[in-house]
């Protein structure tokens, strides 16, 4: 995929990290010559063709892992033969440090061996994702905008949780908006009292953090809003860290925002894992994919 080499030669130009391609060698060097690409300090690593031994190492790894699920060894064996079953199993095993996918795979399949082999941390109930919204004058956070579908009050509640602690990591001040269409008792009804029983949920787990909810976008956003619909709030007007009730609602506003705003929206950033994997959009450009590897780098770096 050509638009992977330019990422990855603009990633080493900028000396971010080391980066490892996995794929046929003799094709990926034919395609840097025809794109004008240049990666002399690029490790190819067509393990198909030089590392069978590894490949019978992570067959016998995977089998072991997902035995109890019905697999057998020789259906291991010939999963590990799967690019992104490898690299998962590359960073499982500590050959890498996280791995990036995504721009020919669906999601579905990018993350089916994230969730089975890397799994989640011991404190965190699921995975979800945020998204980097560069505003002109400032980072937002979005999440869950990718990954959980229709979450629960407790899942929403650690999806709060794990977006404020990402963006303490990337050095911005959580204070966290958890949203709804109504704003504070002014509304009631299904949708309404999920948020606010997962608002609850969350301050009591962390009553370090600032969290509200339920809260509308403008009162959250706005300060002149905020001082109209909830003045007493800490939150209100104040929010970087942005929690959806569902994706639903969080893939259609961060694209809304992205594209009415002309902003760049890096991600999904996937969290709550043990270790970093993160998925590509197939319509990715090299520079989203250049920031997506940044990303999973520093996220390496947070153990």
């Amino acid at each position: 995929e050509p638009r992977i080499l330019k990422a990855a030669e603009e990633i080493i130009h900028r000396d971010v990290c080391d980066v490892v391609v996995l794929g046929d060698k003799k094709t990926i060097i034919d395609i840097t010559h025809r794109e004008g690409v240049s990666l002399d300090e690029l490790v190819i690593h067509d393990y198909l063709a030089e590392d069978r031994d590894h490949i019978e190492e992570y067959g016998r790894i995977l089998y072991e892992l997902r035995k109890h699920k019905g697999v057998t060894l020789e259906r291991a064996r010939d999963a590990v033969l799967d690019p992104i079953v490898y690299a998962a199993l590359m960073v499982y095993k500590g050959d890498a440090d996280g791995y990036v996918s995504g721009a020919t795979h669906s999601t579905a399949d990018t993350l089916r061996p994230v969730l089975q082999l890397i799994k989640t941390k011991p404190e965190v109930s699921l995975a979800s994702s945020v998204f980097f919204m560069c505003m002109p004058e400032q980072v937002l956070v979005y999440g869950d905008c990718a990954l959980v579908a229709k979450p629960t009050a407790e899942e929403l509640a650690d999806i709060a949780i794990t977006s404020a602690d990402t963006a303490s990591f990337f050095g911005l001040n959580p204070v966290v908006a958890m949203l709804s269409y109504s704003t504070g008792e002014s509304g009631f009804g299904e949708d309404v009292d999920k948020v606010r029983k997962a608002a609850t949920l969350a301050k009591e787990r962390r009553p370090d953090l600032l969290i509200e909810g339920p809260i509308q976008y403008d009162a959250a956003t706005s300060q002149e809003v905020a001082n109209i619909k909830f003045k007493d709030s800490k939150v209100a007007g104040k929010a970087t860290v942005y929690i959806f009730p569902d994706l639903d609602a969080g893939n259609t506003a961060y694209k809304a925002v992205q594209r009415s705003a002309n902003v760049p929206a890096i991600g999904p950033v996937l969290q709550g894992l043990n270790k970093p994997a993160n998925d590509l959009s197939r319509g990715a450009t090299v520079t989203d994919i250049v920031y997506t590897i940044a990303i999973t780098a520093i996220q390496a770096q947070q153990k």
